[in-house]
């Protein structure tokens, strides 16, 4: 059914988001150890993760409430019980719609915190005591889902509400409450805001340090380009000289000849070195050819990227497993979603490639002794060279995953893999 399938995939973003918080916090620890060994500063902490778990624990709050339940103090119990359960549906579902725009500002989302604080009244009203403790939990839902213009407004009149309903019950001690609610909208939505905003702050420092690393191989490139085009004028120019001076001079055309072999040596050399680290794409042009090929192909494309920046040969190395896992999905797969994954999972980065298709499993292509192939087996043997790692196969859920794993600085090893082919070409 729709419903289920909907569901089926927003549990996976969870799960997704939740395991990319995890691999921020190992990343995060790593770093605070090596900091505190070397004396160098401290990294950033990631905080909590970007979810409706991080607000669950304050269901905690309704504990009082259950207890009177099960002890069986409550008048009407069924109507209590399925008030409790009501309100716990709602705040889940209000709580973990909070964190994406689109789903925070829909009117479903809105509805459904206009039905929780009409649950809270009346539970409230019947029962009071604990029951009260509703309008805390309440505020908290609205701080996380009415933020900007309309939040003072907002936090003003559930405070107003929490008062005039608790003073019906008990008195002064309203005052607390309210003050409880107040506090609660208005600390939800502030650190909310806040954390939303240095996430994007860290998303934005990774984007531009990415940019940074491509615009530098464009410059690279460049310069190149420039060595190459002044190279080859000078050996033109010198052999020009050697042609018109061999039936006059032979001495005077072995020494411009010497000349081009000097010239063409040293080019060779400075090429060589050039090369090593940028002759391959980058992992961002990588992603972005992914994101525009599944787009072509019906695939809805779902790609994230966090952690520091990698070397260009770990770089080029993913990029070639991104490409091979593309083009599987797209030509075996029958999948309606693709979702890739770029992630530093403690010391190492880990790309994954996951699919809703049927799970078919995709043959190797063969590959050619010393050079190394494209296909499963070949990435699996050059990853492997790079003290990496690479497994495929049916996803638990159904569909096809791949993960891949590398060391994000396997400069060494993952650069004579990938310029193999090359260094033939340029042996004098």
């Amino acid at each position: 059914m729709l419903w289920t399938r909907k569901a089926a995939c927003q549990m996976g973003e969870w799960r997704a988001e939740r395991a990319r918080w995890r691999a921020d916090m190992d990343r995060y620890k790593a770093a605070r150890r090596a900091a505190r060994k070397s004396g160098e500063q401290m990294p950033e902490d990631p905080g909590p993760p970007p979810t409706g778990f991080a607000l669950l624990p304050w269901l905690l709050m309704g504990m009082g409430s259950f207890s009177n339940l099960l002890h069986g103090r409550t008048p009407l119990p069924w109507i209590g019980a399925l008030g409790l359960l009501t309100f716990n549906s709602l705040y889940i579902y209000v709580t973990f719609r909070a964190f994406v725009k689109e789903t925070r500002d829909a009117r479903s989302t809105r509805v459904a915190l206009v039905v929780m604080g009409a649950v809270t009244c009346v539970l409230a009203i019947m029962y009071g005591g604990s029951w009260l403790y509703f309008f805390p939990l309440l505020g908290l839902a609205a701080g996380a889902v009415m933020r900007g213009p309309w939040l003072g407004r907002t936090g003003l009149s559930l405070t107003a509400l929490a008062a005039a309903v608790s003073a019906v019950q008990e008195g002064w001690d309203a005052l607390n409450v309210a003050y409880g609610t107040f506090l609660s909208t208005m600390v939800t939505a502030a650190i909310l805001s806040l954390a939303e905003a240095v996430r994007e702050l860290r998303a934005a420092r990774e984007a531009l340090a990415h940019r940074a690393v491509e615009e530098e191989r464009l410059r690279f490139s460049r310069d190149l380009h420039d060595l190459l085009g002044h190279t080859l004028s000078v050996i033109v120019v010198k052999s020009e000289a050697a042609r018109r001076l061999a039936p006059r001079d032979m001495d005077a055309a072995l020494h411009q000849i010497t000349d081009i072999e000097s010239v063409g040596r040293q080019a060779l050399t400075e090429i060589r070195e050039a090369v090593t680290g940028y002759r391959q794409g980058g992992l961002a042009t990588e992603l972005d050819r992914a994101d525009s090929v599944l787009t072509a192909a019906d695939i809805t494309p779902v790609i994230h990227r966090s952690g520091p920046p990698l070397s260009s040969a770990a770089e080029a190395l993913l990029g070639w497993v991104v490409r091979e896992a593309v083009t599987n999905v797209v030509r075996h797969s029958g999948a309606t979603r693709c979702e890739i994954t770029v992630a530093s999972v403690g010391a190492r980065v880990r790309l994954s490639v996951a699919d809703n298709g049927t799970g078919v499993k995709v043959p190797p292509a063969p590959t050619r002794p010393g050079v190394g192939g494209t296909g499963l087996k070949g990435l699996t043997e050059r990853l492997a060279a790079a003290d990496g790692s690479l497994e495929a196969g049916p996803a638990p859920g159904g569909g096809f995953l791949l993960v891949a794993e590398l060391p994000p600085s396997s400069q060494e090893s993952t650069s004579s893999q990938l310029n193999a082919p090359i260094s033939p070409t340029l042996t004098p």
